[in-house]
């Protein structure tokens, strides 16, 4: 969820201490040890034979992408980072004392650093939504910015950064997903959105080279209270306007692939339980109607301590944040929007538009190795659940980015989905295990083809326990297993050497290392890709 104006945060904590007890979630202290009895009598690896492994399903091409808020591109207020030693307080679980947000300079897009590994992520979709878009006012004009903008509006965009969003997506293999504002200041005298602004942004696109992949309407429709929207906004009024969107769309720029309806927070994991007034998923879509070619949705399975009040039970903590519940949230909330998919919009694309591990900027160790473990198993589990695009948020932006917002340079989470862009295809298989049906406990398995090679399988096996497991191979692999020295680690190690950027930003050489058929061993707290160039399997042809 992207910020919200105002006193949200403090209202949100509010709202989620009346309703601790309503939502209390069934979470383990810490990471699971193996039973004493498995200790002691551990059962053979699980074999797998990845020229056998049958197909699951497919993903997009793009699907791992990334957001970049509005905000950082126009500049504002966004989520403070944490300071510089937070692990304390975060095992505490005391919300920061520190304030909330922090005033962004807009984002230096041009920047060759972050040009660079952004391009190594792509072909991707590029996301610039977030709540500020609801309100944004496009400023089409050479002259002088003004310094607030027009009644109705928050904030400015400006032609040059959006020109700069443009340039930076096609130097970086994107495509432009974005919302549009939908405040008071884009509303005739009757209430009724009104597609002026809008057009205007449009053509401007156009007349630079750029063009809009993919919208949606708003962002966050069922937070309209909290995101712009006129008083008052209810679901029949986002149905009415989400139809005349339509039509302006199809009019305007028919290759853009519209979106919906873009909610966030309901199901196993409701943001307040409730108690928040917003409107629902099922509303929306009764009120809009099968509209859209895609259902879109976000994912957040936890609340931050920004927004979160001590002992929040949408909270998370590090010690949890290695436990099977904690890794099956993405999964529950994503079977409670596949289940309104297939009662208003059956059949169609599901898309994650928006995603990280905590709301309100990420939790304290969303920028350590221990998230890796979250990003890796969210991809991976929701692919094989069938979702076709994730989005994840941010790319660069407090906590929660893949890079630093200060020096652009990679954080963990980059590191994984560098490997997961170099190493996993579309296509998503099945592991198919033999003899031994499961894993190891704290281990979890996961395949896809082998990325530009056909008839390769890429082979993804976690280890998240606090004991080596191990696995059985019939055919010779190239392995690469991400390590890193403790759990809150800012440095990420391949095959034992740590990663990072070389002369002039280069990457570093990411090359497997050769293991032979048979018994292979898991570090404790490691994730390593296998990679089978010759396994020929037909669903990878």
């Amino acid at each position: 969820m992207a910020q919200k104006p105002g006193s949200w945060c403090s209202r949100f904590r509010t709202h989620l201490r009346r309703t601790a007890a309503v939502v209390a979630l069934a979470l383990v202290a810490g990471p699971l040890a193996l039973p004493a009895a498995a200790q002691s009598a551990p059962p053979p690896p699980p074999r797998l034979d990845p020229a056998t492994m049958p197909r699951a399903g497919r993903v997009s091409p793009r699907f791992q992408s990334f957001n970049i808020e509005m905000v950082e591109v126009t500049g504002g207020r966004y989520w403070k980072p944490y300071p510089r030693h937070p692990a304390a307080s975060a095992r505490s679980g005391r919300p920061n004392p520190a304030d909330l947000y922090t005033q962004l300079a807009p984002i230096h897009l041009a920047n060759s650093r972050l040009r660079r590994l952004a391009a190594a992520l792509g072909p991707d979709y590029l996301r610039v939504s977030g709540t500020s878009a609801n309100s944004v006012y496009f400023w089409d004009s050479r002259r002088p910015t003004p310094k607030q903008p027009p009644a109705g509006f928050s904030t400015i965009l400006t032609r040059s950064e959006w020109r700069g969003v443009i340039r930076f997506a096609r130097a970086t293999h994107a495509a432009i997903v974005t919302s549009f504002a939908i405040s008071p200041g884009t509303r005739n005298a009757r209430g009724v959105w009104t597609d002026a602004q809008a057009a205007r942004w449009l053509a401007f696109t156009r007349a630079a080279g750029g063009r809009i992949a993919a919208a949606e309407f708003m962002n966050e429709p069922n937070f309209a209270a909290f995101g712009g929207a006129p008083k008052g906004y209810d679901a029949a009024k986002f149905g009415r306007d989400v139809k005349i969107f339509r039509r302006f769309l199809h009019r305007a720029s028919p290759r853009t692939l519209l979106l919906g309806p873009g909610t966030v927070g309901e199901g196993p994991f409701a943001l307040g339980g409730g108690a928040i007034p917003m409107l629902t998923t099922a509303d929306l879509m009764r009120a809009a109607g099968p509209v859209f070619p895609v259902f879109s949705y976000h994912l957040y399975p936890a609340i931050s301590p920004r927004c979160a009040p001590p002992g929040s039970p949408l909270g998370i903590t590090a010690a949890q944040a290695l436990s099977p519940q904690w890794f099956a949230r993405p999964e529950q909330i994503a079977a409670f929007y596949a289940r309104l998919r297939d009662r208003f919009d059956p059949g169609k694309p599901l898309w994650i538009t928006e995603t990280a591990d905590a709301a309100c900027g990420g939790n304290p160790w969303a920028d350590r190795y221990l998230d890796t473990f979250r990003y890796l198993i969210q991809h991976a589990s929701l692919a094989r659940r069938g979702v076709q695009v994730i989005m994840h948020n941010t790319l660069v932006g407090s906590t929660y980015g893949l890079l630093s917002p200060r020096t652009f340079r990679p954080r963990p989470d980059y590191w994984a989905a560098l490997l997961w862009r170099r190493l996993m295809g579309a296509m998503v298989l099945k592991p198919g295990m033999e003899s031994h049906g499961r894993p190891p406990a704290n281990t979890y398995l996961y395949a896809q083809c082998l990325r530009g090679r056909r008839g390769g399988v890429t082979l993804l096996a976690i280890n998240a326990g606090r004991r080596a497991s191990a696995i059985r191979l019939p055919l010779a692999a190239e392995r690469y297993t991400l390590t890193a020295r403790g759990l809150e680690s800012r440095r990420v190690q391949l095959n034992g050497r740590v990663l990072r950027l070389g002369a002039d930003n280069a990457l570093p050489p990411i090359r497997g290392r050769g293991v032979h058929p048979g018994r292979v061993s898991l570090p404790p707290r490691s994730s390593s890709f296998f990679t089978f160039p010759t396994a020929g399997n037909p669903a990878c042809r």
